[in-house]
């Protein structure tokens, strides 16, 4: 179910909201959490949302979109669109249009419908402040998501990350490299059991995950890490043997290769963006790791 809401108010959207429950049996108190997306144009809303409402299946929310309208107007307006039901997953959605000198307080306009006495988490899906936690939709949060795959320039925004970092801050780049870190971590964890001296990560160049990959590597390892432009794979090499890891760019399926050993075929299918946004929002605590992966980044060679 869709309703639209022209030239409103947060009172009148909250009421029609109390409506629809009503209509479509939603439960307030079910809800874990209250997500606000951020989106800096309607080119990924549909996309967010659709990942938001994936998510919501694992982790019932209420989804906040806010939504930049005409800054140049007069006066100000508050346009909404509320979903509920049907392909809302376990949610409710409201989408929030500023325009005119409203356009820029967002996080005021959306006060008034977050859920009492759960966490608020922030998720700008494309361009992200500098400072999450520092913006004014960041300061609502306890868990603030960004996605540098989405940047302008990939590789610039997730090292952008580290200096404008907070604990609570996270980039879904991170999630997408879960089953890649595992796979790995195991492999080396098998006789035998010699320290891993360098490692050579290759891939697309506008894809930030490998650069954020090759940083968690510079973090574990004492030996050079570099990162190539080129077919996708990860080479760990240590004294006696290489370890390699490499997968179509369309692929579903990786090879695992080692020294003097038949090779192994793994699942290891790019993430969707909303299993990502699920992993994210199974932690609302710092991650320790994520900022040991950014710092890493420094230390590692491009070619």
């Amino acid at each position: 179910m869709i309703v639209d809401l022209p030239d409103t108010t947060t009172t009148a959207v909250n009421k029609k909201l109390d409506e629809l429950r009503q209509k479509v049996g939603a439960v307030t108190m079910g809800r874990v959490l209250t997500l606000i997306i951020a989106p800096d144009s309607e080119d990924v809303l549909e996309e967010s949302l659709a990942a938001a409402n994936a998510a919501s299946h694992e982790h019932p929310s209420r989804i906040i979109v806010t939504m930049r309208g005409d800054p140049y107007a007069d006066d100000a307006r508050l346009d909404a669109q509320l979903h509920a039901g049907g392909d809302t997953g376990a949610s409710e959605v409201v989408i929030l249009t500023l325009s005119g000198p409203l356009s820029g307080h967002a996080s005021s306009v959306v006060i008034p419908f977050l859920l009492p006495d759960i966490p608020v988490v922030a998720w700008w899906p494309d361009i992200a402040p500098a400072e999450p936690a520092r913006d004014p939709l960041g300061k609502l949060a306890i868990r603030r998501i960004t996605d540098a795959t989405n940047g302008i320039d990939p590789l610039s925004a997730i090292k952008s990350r580290l200096p404008g970092y907070s604990p609570g801050d996270t980039d879904l780049c991170w999630a997408r490299i879960t089953y890649w870190r595992a796979l790995l971590t195991s492999a080396v964890d098998q006789p035998p059991h010699e320290p891993i001296e360098s490692a050579l990560v290759s891939g697309l160049k506008t894809e930030p995950a490998l650069d954020i990959l090759a940083g968690w590597l510079a973090s574990r390892i004492d030996g050079p890490v570099r990162r190539a432009v080129g077919d996708l794979k990860v080479e760990l090499a240590r004294k006696s043997e290489t370890i390699a890891l490499s997968r179509p760019q369309e692929g579903r399926t990786a090879t695992l290769s080692r020294t003097a050993k038949p090779d192994a075929l793994v699942p290891l299918a790019r993430r969707e963006t909303g299993e990502c946004l699920a992993e994210d929002l199974r932690r609302l605590d710092a991650d320790e790791i994520y900022l040991a992966a950014l710092e890493g980044i420094k230390k590692v060679q491009y070619l």
